[in-house]
């Protein structure tokens, strides 16, 4: 990557889609991919995909979440002196004061709010911005961690200790309660998270509770593991459509494919971070404990009369002291506190799934496939061929235990049964307008 223009088709495989589900009238999801136009951007700024789930009335949320993703994108980059962690949280919170500024002027917008959650791929690894429910995962290996903290009813009692994890929430509390949002108030609290490490093969899931609510964390990671990007994207929709599709559907899924890209090739400079991301300075405790230990033998000695050794403890005493308040309030480092050696922001990931069997979900994806070619027989469909070839391969593959090779069928599968289905229903609407004379 010696050259300004970069073709980063050769190192990332990016897709991004969002589908209105099946009973919603309006789409309030949105989302922006922004890569580094050369390597001096890529550098400073990396790569940034960005979603958000819009709420309130029909065009309230959509608008909310459309600022969201247009401004963010814009101010963390134009938040030139910044590091990248304070321009993302930056960035958050002037777009949360955008649209509680919209909200406030219209009584139409009011109260109006989106979730956000951003991914900046940098050289020095991936860093999240965060508010509210959507959220941000990683697939390593076959290890699938959310990376980011939902900020809703159940996830904040479960924090607090007062829901315990074996809890029927449906029963206890609101499921899609949330606790945090950008819009409905003046000021918000923005999650960062990161960086954290890449390495070659990393796969990022951007995703809105539209897919979450619908798809387990079980099956989302073998999706994310056999399937390219692109067919993964469409697999999830398409398998939350299936399970009822309830609300807006947005996944961005981001595959590093070589080690250019990764924390480890670039050997970059650390970040740095102030004190407005809960990052203290501070003195040690060690340097407080010297300087009292100094004073008492400054004292002590003054009282045997050793004075010489006295002015010498009472001298290191305020060298001690000085060092200490410095370090306290910052006249130390100026710039900044530095993310290296493991130290990161946030407390990710917050939860882990393994993902390496997959039988469990080669079946389920089976019986569904089953139905769905049920539903596609009595009329006939370009797609459905394709499909009962993919079936079959998996019906194959699971009676010989090749799980893997199960799933990938399955879910091409299912995407061919669903543009089938989904053009046998644009066929019934054209016949049911059709007036005849």
């Amino acid at each position: 990557m010696t050259s300004t223009k970069v073709d980063w088709r050769k190192y990332l495989r990016h897709a991004a889609l969002t589908d209105i589900g099946m009973r919603r009238a309006n789409n309030q999801d949105a989302y922006a991919v922004v890569l580094a136009g050369d390597v001096e951007t890529w550098n400073r700024r990396g790569h940034l995909f960005i979603m958000a789930d819009g709420m309130g009335g029909e065009a309230a949320g959509e608008l909310a979440s459309k600022i969201a993703v247009d401004h963010v994108p814009h101010l963390y980059h134009k938040l030139a002196r910044s590091s990248p962690p304070e321009a993302l949280q930056t960035a958050l919170q002037q777009a949360n004061a955008e649209i509680h500024r919209r909200g406030e002027a219209n009584p139409d917008f009011q109260r109006m709010g989106t979730t956000c959650v951003v991914l900046a791929l940098l050289p020095q690894g991936a860093l999240l911005g965060h508010v509210g429910d959507s959220r941000a995962y990683r697939l390593r290996g076959t290890t699938l961690e959310q990376l980011t903290f939902d900020h809703s009813l159940v996830w904040e009692m479960r924090a607090a200790g007062q829901l315990n994890d074996q809890a029927d929430v449906s029963i206890t509390v609101p499921k899609n309660w949330i606790t945090r949002s950008l819009g409905p108030k003046p000021e918000v609290k923005v999650d960062i998270e990161g960086p954290l490490p890449t390495r070659t093969g990393d796969t990022f899931l951007l995703c809105s509770d539209g897919l979450s609510g619908q798809v387990k964390d079980e099956e989302i990671g073998p999706i994310l593991r056999h399937l390219d990007p692109e067919t993964a994207a469409q697999a999830l929709i398409d398998l939350a459509n299936l399970r009822g599709g309830p609300d807006n559907i947005t996944v961005t899924v981001v595959k590093l494919t070589g080690p250019e890209l990764t924390s480890a090739a670039n050997n970059a400079e650390p970040l740095t971070v102030g004190e407005s991301l809960g990052v203290k300075r501070g003195a040690h405790p060690a340097i407080w404990g010297v300087a009292g230990v100094l004073a008492l033998a400054a004292g002590l000695l003054a009282i045997v009369g050793q004075e010489i050794i006295a002015f010498l403890a009472a001298l290191a005493f305020i060298v001690a002291t000085a060092i200490g308040l410095l370090m306290q309030f910052g006249s130390f480092g100026t710039k900044g506190i530095e993310l290296r050696g493991g130290r990161r922001l946030g407390r990710g990931p917050y939860t882990r799934t393994e993902c390496g069997e997959n039988e469990s979900v080669a079946r389920e994806l089976s019986s569904l496939v089953r139905e769905l070619l049920d539903a596609v027989a009595t009329e006939p469909s370009e797609n459905a061929p394709g499909a009962r070839d993919h079936a079959r391969n998996g019906e194959t593959a699971l009676k010989e235990a090749r799980f893997d090779e199960a799933v990938q069928h399955f879910c091409r599968a299912i995407e061919s049964l669903m543009k089938a289905l989904r053009g046998i229903r644009e066929k019934r609407k054209a016949s049911d307008s059709t007036i005849e004379l």
